[in-house]
């Protein structure tokens, strides 16, 4: 079966379903499925779910190295409450010396490029391994995130990965998913009630006032075109920008 047809089929078969119908079902039917968390309040809920129905999904994460600590205080904790172990990415540390020896601890500021090469060291280039073997990617991804991804199937094909990439929670807006993180108690991070919506590295993140866009607060020095880290990747291209901050 083709990547397209095998995208097809999924889609055909989880666009009508709940989110947790659909987490159930692509566990059910396909091997070495593998969820990366970031630990927002979408990848909490979703690691609740998983863990709570023990799904067969492996989870795992990226740790960059310049995290927030409440970001590595979560990690900690979401492993102890669940009882689970979150399989953890590194950067590769001869690639990262280079790059600071080159550029500069903080040297990501200076340039697009320089920021997108900190990206792709610390971020893509563990995806790409944490990916190896897999045959479906879960993410957290939701169409409400921008404007530009409310056409957004529940599933594609990912060419830079050969991976299905799927999104369960594609469709289901954020005051849904804060009521079941009430709801069932999850742990989330406390820096999404001072102003984060979107939490990524520490030195690439900050809050955003009322009014601005959610994602408004990553990569906030450069010009919105830019602001990309490489890993939602649609056939090996960036096909989606975020849409422009409101102001």
């Amino acid at each position: 079966m083709s990547s397209t047809d095998r995208i097809a089929s999924i889609v055909e078969a989880t666009q009508s379903l709940s989110w947790q119908e659909r987490l159930r079902w692509i566990a059910a039917q396909h091997e070495s499925v593998t969820f990366s968390t970031s630990l927002g309040l979408e990848d909490q809920l979703i690691t609740h779910f998983i863990a709570e129905n023990q799904l067969p999904i492996s989870i795992f994460t990226l740790d960059t190295g310049r995290l927030f600590e409440q970001t590595y205080a979560l990690l900690q904790q979401t492993e102890r409450h669940y009882g689970i172990k979150i399989k953890t990415y590194h950067p590769d540390a001869q690639a990262l010396e280079h790059y600071i020896a080159a550029h500069g601890v903080n040297g990501f500021y200076d340039s697009v490029e320089n920021r997108k090469a900190c990206c792709h060291i610390r971020k893509v280039e563990p995806m790409q391994r944490a990916l190896q073997a897999k045959t479906v990617w879960i993410s957290g991804l939701r169409r409400d995130h921008s404007s530009l991804r409310a056409e957004m199937p529940v599933a594609e094909w990912n060419d830079d990965g050969k991976v299905v990439k799927f999104y369960p929670l594609i469709d289901v807006p954020i005051d849904a998913i804060r009521e079941q993180i009430a709801q069932h108690r999850i742990p989330y991070n406390p820096l999404h009630d001072q102003g984060f919506p979107s939490i990524g590295c520490a030195p690439c993140t900050r809050a955003v006032a009322a009014g601005e866009h959610p994602r408004s607060g990553r990569w906030w020095w450069e010009e919105n075109s830019a602001q990309e880290c490489g890993l939602h990747l649609v056939d090996g291209k960036l096909v989606r920008k975020m849409e422009p901050k409101h102001v």
